[in-house]
């Protein structure tokens, strides 16, 4: 199942300011409302933080790190900076998991748990018990910075 990939305008000044994309914790988070819409042009305006995001509950899905992404790269090489995670399967574990139509990567280490970016499934999902769904990062990395 394909998704688009969309940035979080505010991720820039947080990445400048607090991140450490080497060593800080991201995960994800799973929710059926729609962000809110940012600015023409953007603005950076200090919203794109997991609080601002309605989360739909669920359990460990996949075992003991259920929202923890693995650092796979974080390398630069001719002055851009490329950041990749290893691909994460959600398994719903101990029944359904959703609906849910986004799935948020945000730095769970820095203050307020910026967001970085969100994929758009289109339409809702809902894992049934046992099944799973797997987030698939593109191979030129999760964002890169040059």
């Amino acid at each position: 199942m394909a998704a688009t990939y969309v940035k979080i305008n505010d991720w820039i000044e947080h990445l400048v300011e607090a991140v450490n994309t080497g060593s800080d914790q991201f995960a994800v988070a799973l929710s059926n409302t729609a962000p809110a819409a940012e600015a023409t042009p953007p603005t950076g305006d200090g919203d794109g933080v997991l609080a601002n995001v309605t989360q739909i509950a669920y359990t460990y899905l996949d075992g003991a790190t259920p929202r923890n992404l693995t650092l796979a790269t974080s390398a630069q090489t001719g002055g851009t900076q490329t950041v990749d995670f290893a691909d994460l399967v959600l398994t719903a574990a101990g029944g359904a998991v959703g609906p849910f139509r986004y799935i948020y990567i945000y730095d769970d280490t820095v203050a307020n748990d910026p967001l970085v970016c969100y994929f758009d499934y289109g339409s809702a999902i809902t894992l049934a018990a046992g099944e799973t769904l797997t987030i698939t990062f593109n191979a030129s990395g999760l964002f890169t910075l040059a």
